[in-house]
């Protein structure tokens, strides 16, 4: 007989999985594409729908702002419903809007559509990636998949304006929202095919109040930082900010309180969770906080067209293309910790090189600090996210996944406030000080308000006088860009030994041991409650299978369980891979006792079965 104690890896995935993960993959480009694509569309919007300064605000961050507010409520809903049937959801309530969004006839319209998609854009992100928590088993194929799902990100990001750009060379404004519907009906049609169903068979119902709660500060907190970096710190944005604090601090007082948390703060008291969790905020903010000033140095000071700006942040998105899958192949032999902090370092150089950067400087500067700093932050946002995910409880990955999107939201909302603030600040500091003699009052006040007024108000005035403008302006401009980089820099080197300090135990991704069930294990086929079924079941296998010897034996068991129904899977899961009591399985799924012990006698009959074929065609017992 062999040994209980033997184990067996995870099962790996399969072309099934990798086919899904491409259909993922192209959900989440949207996703990034529809954040980026309406701001080509913005003057053609504003001609043909004529609306307000304060509705064309809304109709730019109406999106952002649901997205980053619903992230919370979409990751746990997840779990509670089943993470692909959120996204089935999720992704006919895009096309439906999108092509209502396409077809707006008032400023209105527009922005109650753009605020439909934030909601369905919103079960995208936590979905997707907690469904790669289950379809990938394996830890090293897992971060792989994750590094795959994170370059997705980037090329939407990259290929957005382009895409936008094309569209609406041709076609009318609402074209560039119809471009989501085909990749929705491609998601519903292959979505149940390749994409497997999970989600917490003991999840209570949704809490409504804890849902409203987690919107409330999330959007107020985002709100009031947008604000400070569009109009800089006033008391509206300061009074937002700390209203979205005070209601976070009441959802985590209910959260204690509940019987059925919406969601688990016990994931907080995990230090791989809540250290990559802070490393992935701070990271994006960082990122934003260096990317912010490129865009607007390469088009007013190196006087770059919009097109040729976009083509020159071409080089530093293959980068991070590059960075991203590049990462899972090297963290086989490098530990995270050291991988991120050696990829921030990297990054800390390429932020070194923008403090060298000025009006006479060619591109090879600002293409090699953008490359190292996209190749150095990669590894970064591919191993928190994959420790993020894998050191939550599978039944919680979902709402560990929005918890996790929520915090790059943040992040990236407090690096624009915080470096929009410094940069402007230092702009109009240097600019007060240094405008040549002759401007009129008026215009120097207008050019101090930004770069872009600047260049403006030079048009108008006398050569010589217009001339020396856009050189000072341009010079302060620059100096603002050369702070940031040193403070990311900065920021970098700090994230680098925080990481080092706090993630330095977390170990390589390697094959997980399992427990193992021998397959000579089994009762007699004569016994009175269990013919010819497993002795002593296997307990706390996390993964959709069960555990038993032999090199193909684990991938049988694993596709029988698939290939039941799914109320006699759930049933399966519950008593023979988890361990629960049968009053437990009972109360989880409304069971009676009689229905319990048919279901899965019946659920295990199939497992048994498969085995057996599985055995009885290799001629042997299953032992390798």
């Amino acid at each position: 007989m062999q040994r209980e104690t033997e184990t067996s890896p995870p099962p790996r995935a399969g072309r099934k999985e990798w086919i899904g993960l491409a259909v993922i993959a192209l959900a989440c480009v949207l996703y990034v594409m529809d954040l980026t694509v309406l701001h080509l569309a913005i003057p053609a919007i504003s001609a043909d729908l004529r609306p307000s300064s304060a509705e064309l605000l809304w109709i730019i961050d109406i999106y952002g702002f649901v997205v980053a507010g619903s992230l919370i409520t979409m990751g746990t809903l997840g779990d509670r419903i089943g993470r692909r049937r959120l996204l089935m959801i999720g992704a006919a309530a895009f096309g439906v809007a999108s092509v209502l969004a396409a077809f707006s006839t008032s400023a209105g319209m527009l922005i109650a559509t753009r605020a439909v998609l934030g909601v369905a854009g919103a079960t995208l992100a936590p979905s997707t990636l907690s469904l790669i928590r289950n379809m990938f088993l394996d830890p090293r194929q897992r971060t792989q998949a994750i590094g795959i799902w994170i370059t997705s990100f980037s090329v939407g990001g990259a290929i957005g304006p382009l895409a936008g750009g094309v569209v609406l060379e041709f076609f009318w404004w609402g074209a560039v929202f119809l471009l989501a519907v085909p990749v929705m009906a491609f998601l519903l049609v292959l979505g149940p095919r390749f994409l497997p169903e999970y989600r917490d068979p003991a999840a209570g119902r949704p809490d409504v109040a804890s849902a409203a709660l987690s919107l409330g500060a999330v959007l107020a907190v985002i709100f009031g930082l947008k604000q400070i970096a569009q109009d800089g710190l006033a008391w509206l944005p300061a009074l937002s900010i700390v209203a979205g604090l005070a209601i976070g601090r009441a959802f985590v007082w209910r959260q204690r309180r509940l019987a059925d948390p919406f969601i688990d703060l016990g994931l907080f008291r995990t230090r791989a969770f809540s250290a990559s969790l802070a490393t992935y905020g701070i990271g994006i903010l960082l990122v934003f906080g260096g990317f912010l000033f490129l865009p607007q140095y390469l088009q007013l000071v190196l006087d770059l067209s919009p097109l040729e700006a976009g083509l020159w942040t071409l080089p530093w998105a293959l980068a991070f293309v590059v960075g991203s899958n590049v990462t899972p192949i090297i963290a086989r032999r490098i530990r995270p910790a050291p991988l991120m902090a050696g990829g921030l370092a990297m990054a800390a150089a390429g932020f070194a090189v923008f403090t060298q950067v000025d009006g006479g400087s060619g591109f090879g500067e600002i293409v090699l600090g953008s490359v190292l700093f996209s190749l150095g932050t990669s590894p970064l946002f591919t191993l928190t996210n994959d420790l993020i995910i894998g050191s939550a409880p599978p039944e919680r990955a979902g709402a560990a996944a929005g918890i996790s999107e929520t915090s790059a939201e943040l992040g990236g909302a407090m690096g624009i406030a915080v470096f929009g603030s410094i940069g402007v600040a230092i702009y109009r500091g240097v600019l007060a000080g240094a405008v040549p003699a002759g401007i009129p009052i008026a215009a120097a006040e207008a050019a101090r308000d930004t770069l872009a007024e600047a260049l403006t108000v030079a048009r108008d005035l006398p050569g010589g006088v217009g001339a020396a403008l856009i050189e000072v302006a341009r010079g302060a401009f620059t100096q603002g860009l050369h702070v940031t980089a040193v403070i990311s820099m900065i920021g970098a080197i700090a994230l680098a030994v925080f990481v080092l300090t706090l993630l330095r135990h977390v170990p390589t991704p390697s094959a997980e041991e399992e427990p193992a069930f021998p397959p000579d294990r089994f009762l007699p086929p004569d016994h009175p409650e269990w013919p010819g079924h497993w002795e002593t079941p296997p307990v706390a296998w996390e993964a959709l299978g069960v555990g038993v010897d032999g090199p193909d034996a684990l991938e049988q068991a694993r596709l029988a369980l698939v290939e039941m129904p799914e109320d006699l899977r759930q049933v399966i899961l519950l008593r023979d891979v988890e361990g629960r009591t049968p009053d437990e399985v009972r109360e989880a799924l409304s069971l009676g006792p009689e229905e319990e012990l048919a279901m899965l006698h019946q659920a295990r009959s199939l497992v048994r079965a498969r085995l057996e074929r599985h055995f009885e065609g290799r001629g042997n017992d299953g032992g390798p």
